[in-house]
């Protein structure tokens, strides 16, 4: 796409850099701004601007904040003892919205997937080892998407977990298979944490 102005350009080639966003959808987007009055474009822009400077990463489940420790994992009435393991920040908003679990959770930042170039060591595993080996921690509940690369990392989290006391669970089945979490009704997702079993060898194969 060969715009007149290379600032067009430029927006439009960053706004289309965003996932989902083809070409034409991002000149739509950009146009739109420029009909804006321009203290409203700034604080628009600004706002990318503070998300990237003062956003962090829970320095216990790596959950997005503002604070090092996030307001879950600091929060006394939650269950200390129980881990809920999920993809990203977008299934913990899912679970929070079906007001069913009340402990703590892991975010892995991603799943394994051999075909994206993603491996164990991509993920946020490691810190997880360490929080289930803390008497502390009784039970991990894998919620991880009902896809194979989902089922591939809860197989591979169950082998790293086996050494410690832990009690490893999967959510209920109710989500169908290849269903993303995020997209899973409250009413559906809030029986599969409640309705949880303990995980077992043939769920993943």
């Amino acid at each position: 796409m060969d715009l007149s102005s290379k600032y067009l350009q430029k927006a439009v080639d960053q706004m289309g850099s965003l996932p989902g966003v083809g070409k034409k959808t991002a000149l739509r987007l950009v146009l739109h701004l420029l009909k804006q009055d321009k203290n409203d474009v700034s604080l628009f822009a600004n706002s990318f601007l503070e998300l990237v400077t003062h956003i962090k990463s829970c320095k216990n489940c790596h959950n997005i904040c503002e604070t090092e420790i996030c307001g879950i994992c600091s929060y006394a009435n939650r269950d200390q003892s129980t881990i809920c393991v999920v993809q990203d920040i977008r299934d913990i908003l899912a679970i929070e919205n079906t007001m069913q679990y009340k402990g703590l959770y892991h975010v892995l930042g991603g799943i394994i997937s051999p075909m994206e170039g993603i491996g164990p060591n991509d993920l946020n595993l490691n810190s997880l080892i360490e929080r289930a080996e803390k008497d502390t921690t009784k039970e991990i509940i894998l919620a991880l998407s009902a896809t194979m690369e989902g089922d591939t990392t809860n197989f591979y989290l169950f082998k790293k977990l086996a050494h410690t006391q832990v009690k490893v669970t999967i959510i209920s089945r109710g989500i169908g298979i290849g269903s993303e979490l995020e997209y899973t009704d409250e009413v559906t997702l809030g029986r599969s944490i409640m309705n949880r079993s303990i995980f077992q060898m043939n769920l993943a194969e």
